[in-house]
């Protein structure tokens, strides 16, 4: 399975204290939780600073999934390698989204809706629950779990009624949130997962890490395959009067 993980790398150079918490940016970490749980995962990264933000159409090309962290920039990213991303997913790339990935162009664009959303920063506790046990997506993850601060991210969220949904939040300030959900464009799987505010320590929690990488291994490219023309075959079996209106007889 060939990883590429998407982040922006710019709180982590431009605040202390989220150097702290990630020393190697977000995206090295969760590069490693994708290495821990996927054996044989072949796991690169791109920023938002390097050329074509890291995802030039070869990368893009050679990528089975894709997981995106972005927060402040999401102007800044091309039009074109957005562009190049809605694609893939069509196309079959998986596509995971992550926390404030909510306004990023792919998945706006891929949704079609305004992505908005309730937030609050303000310490809270997060809980949260389990609805799918069944699902791979939530292999190895308990019945409910707590995450001691996180921003809180609230609803309505503006997007289109998923699949799947798998989890939802409640926040200590008394909201609820629907967390981790999937849908199906094209060829392509996208998973959103709410938690992972930049100065908390989220993707350093065993069970955030465990549901990061199945979601990795669960949008993977199961096919690539271009769909967007509208071919015109040649008909499989003889076809009478090819072309010419049939007309009925009374």
């Amino acid at each position: 399975m060939k990883v590429t993980v998407y982040n922006e790398y710019l709180h982590e150079v431009e605040a202390e204290s989220v150097r702290r918490v990630y020393p190697e940016g977000i995206h090295a970490a969760l590069a490693s939780a994708v290495r821990e749980h996927v054996p044989g995962a072949q796991v690169r990264t791109a920023t938002l600073r390097e050329p074509e933000h890291g995802l030039t159409q070869e990368v893009v090309d050679s990528t089975d999934v894709l997981l995106w962290w972005g927060h402040k920039a999401h102007a800044e990213v091309s039009d074109d390698v957005a562009e190049r991303v809605r694609r893939a997913v069509l196309d079959g790339m998986g596509l995971v989204v992550l926390h404030s990935g909510h306004l990023s162009k792919p998945f706006v664009r891929l949704m079609g809706t305004h992505g908005s959303l309730k937030w609050r920063e303000a310490d809270e506790k997060e809980r949260l629950w389990n609805l799918q046990p069944g699902h791979p997506l939530l292999a190895g993850v308990p019945d409910h779990f707590e995450l001691e601060q996180e921003e809180m991210y609230g609803e309505r969220f503006d997007v289109p009624d998923p699949d799947e949904l798998l989890m939802i939040s409640w926040f200590q300030g008394g909201e609820v949130f629907r967390s981790l959900m999937t849908w199906r464009r094209g060829h392509g799987r996208v998973v959103y997962f709410r938690p992972g505010h930049e100065t908390y320590p989220t993707y350093h929690h065993p069970v955030v890490r465990r549901i990061v990488a199945n979601a990795a291994a669960y949008a993977a490219a199961r096919v690539r395959r271009d769909d967007s023309t509208c071919p015109n075959p040649a008909a499989l079996e003889p076809v009478p009067n090819p072309g010419k209106e049939h007309v009925l007889k009374p």
